[in-house]
């Protein structure tokens, strides 16, 4: 793994430094003998690469040496300062400054190769973050899963209330219509006059001189049944739910699980939604 880092460092060294040599030889072999123009190419750089493999020496175990960093970096730039320099004096000045930043680019490659290595991991390691990051994923999409499915029950149970209240006051509309009705025609009966001539021929053979007056039944208004009625008693709030099911929980040794917990709460006669119910048991356990 290290050579996608390191073969685009010693490529980039060794081309910046064969062009710097070449460079100083040809730029100052005009203004003094070309033997001493190499001896300076030769000396940049010579000291690029001491500096070079003291500090490669030093990242191998594991220490870093800011001074020695500071001297790489300064051959660096004069390697640059040289090749800029030369490319001012030259009839063809974009060419040479087109290849002028490869010296400072060697430099970068090798920060980016020691970064690679201070940051590489095993296999092992890397096996076991994946492996991490997958249950991680799998507890989120079960997670999600989960709160789809208590919102589509929670969904499908109020859709059931509801259209039960609805069917209850549907039946007890009809139920006073009918009776309704019939109570008109009861009244109706009551006030016709064949009737009292009916009820007194009948009352006079049982109780002489008595005509007694024929009440109607009792009549009043209904209250309609509200659609969630089921839930609208004996509502509890989440602090007496919690101490409720902890109470339920605890009162067997070892505690109760959630299914005979909430077996025993519907027994007692308690109310509660299952999402409710299940979250006071999640806070409570």
């Amino acid at each position: 793994m290290n050579a996608k880092t390191v073969l685009p460092a010693v490529g980039m060294t060794a081309v910046s430094m064969v062009l710097t040599l070449a460079v100083v030889v040809m730029w100052l072999g005009t203004a003094m003998p070309w033997p001493v123009a190499l001896v300076v190419g030769l000396g940049i750089d010579g000291g690029w690469l001491a500096t070079l493999a003291y500090e490669r020496r030093l990242a191998a175990q594991g220490d870093h040496s800011t001074p020695v960093t500071a001297v790489g970096w300064s051959f660096g730039l004069i390697a640059t300062g040289v090749l800029i320099a030369h490319a001012l004096t030259e009839e063809s000045a974009g060419a040479w400054l087109a290849v002028a930043w490869l010296p400072i680019a060697a430099k970068a490659l090798w920060l980016v190769h020691g970064l690679w290595e201070r940051t590489a991991l095993t296999g092992e390691a890397l096996d076991a973050i994946q492996g991490i990051q997958q249950e991680a994923r799998d507890e989120a999409a079960v997670a999600r899963a989960r709160l789809r499915a208590e919102a589509s029950t929670e969904e499908t149970r109020l859709t059931a209330v509801t259209q039960a209240g609805a069917r209850v006051a549907h039946v007890q509309a009809r139920t006073a219509n009918a009776l309704s009705r019939a109570w008109s025609t009861l009244e109706s009966a009551r006030e016709g006059e064949d009737t009292g001539r009916a009820l007194t021929s009948v009352t006079t053979r049982v109780t002489p001189g008595v005509t007694p007056r024929w009440e109607l039944p009792v009549w009043g208004p209904t209250e309609p049944v509200s659609a969630f009625a089921l839930e609208s008693a004996g509502a509890l709030t989440d602090d007496a739910l919690d101490a409720l099911v902890d109470r339920i929980r605890h009162s067997k040794t070892p505690a109760l699980s959630y299914r005979e917990m909430a077996s025993r709460f519907r027994t007692a006669g308690h109310s509660a939604s299952e999402v409710r119910l299940r979250a006071a048991w999640k806070r409570v356990a």
